[in-house]
């Protein structure tokens, strides 16, 4: 829900009473991840998607049902073979949500509240909420923060407390969304209590050395993506704030000298775009040293081999040098600065989230991989303005499970 931070945060503030209902697990094709939500509030008004029109229809209804019982309730959405007109999922998976209502006296709502604001201020914080045990339990919530101090609780003791409070701990210093399975008391045995944890960090960041076209067009390709961006190059003539203004730094130094100076973590992306030695060589014999997700550097096959042939001259080992992209980008047959940043971007894509970069057309590859594979790091969309709010009027009504487990929901 917290992709919905912005938007939930306003409606919190004015005191509407609304329904949130957010992606708990995902199988098969499903088209979003854990964290995915929809939102209702009491006037209909609807925001943010869960499955990209399969189910929004019946999401809604749940909503509108949990506003009324003041309960929360879970629920899964399947594709059926002997109803193709039943409510699903039309790509053939399965998707399991918790929908909770938040307003009056609903449990968790100051903790929600709380973990809403702290996302709008780009605060890192965890958000953990009971989604699979016993029913007076679910939607119960833990706002937990980088030092383990947590706000709320989720029913079950202050044992329980404290087990789910170092789970998202640890997912948050990751930047995973994802789920835990616990006992009633505390400890990590599957089978009692799931917890979806939900982080909040800043933006990935995306570093983009050497002011050039390309850089321009890269720039707003990574803020389309979700990263903080960064232009650096040594060259003040070049390196203005006229000359990219997409990018939301832009720095006037040695691109080796700023890299040491500057912070990088496991998802940070670095793209090299200067293809000149004196620049490449000291930046990539740092760059192929620290613990960040992307490397890659621009050039020509001859500039490429020239540039290896300077950096196993530095000292760079064969080993460091596997992790170097280069020439940067998938095979589009790009030309202009446009295409070269659109191949660039995909090939981060690609690396991010284990995908081969061949056409799916005749291909047997799948098309949604597992989150947990690939380390389920994913940058939301940039959202310089709120979306605007739809109402919308459910399409299949039916009446949620309230068991713990979640069930096929195949109405008709």
């Amino acid at each position: 829900m917290l992709d919905l931070a912005e938007e939930l945060n306003r409606w919190t503030e004015e005191g509407r009473e609304y329904a949130v209902a957010t992606v708990v697990a995902v199988g098969g094709s499903a088209p979003r991840g854990p964290g995915a939500a929809l939102a209702v509030d009491s006037a209909g008004t609807v925001i943010g998607s869960v499955s990209g029109g399969c189910v929004e229809g019946a999401v809604y209804d749940l909503c509108l049902q949990a506003l009324e019982t003041g309960e929360s309730v879970t629920e899964r959405f399947g594709y059926s073979d002997d109803d193709a007109f039943a409510v699903g999922l039309t790509c053939g998976g399965t998707i399991d949500m918790l929908i909770t209502p938040v307003g009056g006296q609903a449990p968790a709502r100051r903790v929600l509240a709380s973990a809403l604001s702290a996302a709008v201020r780009r605060e890192p914080t965890a958000l953990a909420r009971i989604v699979r045990g016993p029913a007076g339990l679910l939607g119960r919530a833990l706002l937990v923060r980088p030092d383990g101090a947590y706000e709320g609780g989720v029913g079950g003791g202050p044992d329980l407390d404290a087990a789910v409070a170092a789970e998202a701990r640890a997912l948050l210093e990751t930047g995973r969304t994802g789920t835990v399975e616990l006992s009633a008391d505390g400890s990590r045995c599957p089978g009692g209590l799931t917890v979806l944890v939900e982080s909040n960090v800043p933006p990935p960041r995306m570093i983009v050395f050497g002011a050039v076209d390309f850089a321009s067009a890269l720039a707003r390709a990574g803020r389309f993506l979700g990263y903080h961006v960064t232009v650096c190059d040594a060259r003040p003539v070049f390196a203005t704030r006229a000359r990219f203004p997409d990018a939301d730094e832009v720095v006037v130094d040695w691109p080796h000298r700023y890299l040491r100076r500057t912070g990088t973590d496991a998802r940070t992306v670095l793209c090299v775009l200067t293809h000149d030695a004196k620049f490449d060589v000291p930046l990539l014999k740092a760059a192929l040293r620290l613990p960040v997700a992307f490397v890659g550097a621009m050039g020509s096959r001859r500039t490429h081999e020239d540039r290896n042939r300077r950096l196993r001259a530095e000292g760079v080992t064969e080993r460091e040098l596997t992790r170097l992209r280069s020439p940067i980008g998938l095979d589009l047959g790009a030309r202009t600065p446009e295409e070269t940043a659109l191949s660039i971007a995909a090939e981060i894509v690609a690396v991010r989230r284990g995908g081969t970069g061949v056409p799916l057309t005749g291909s047997r590859t799948p098309i949604h991989r597992d989150e947990a594979e690939h380390g389920g790091d994913r940058p939301r969309p940039r959202r310089d303005r709120p979306g605007a709010g739809r109402t919308a009027q459910g399409a299949a009504r039916g009446r949620a499970d309230s068991a713990a487990v979640p069930r096929i929901r195949h109405p008709g």
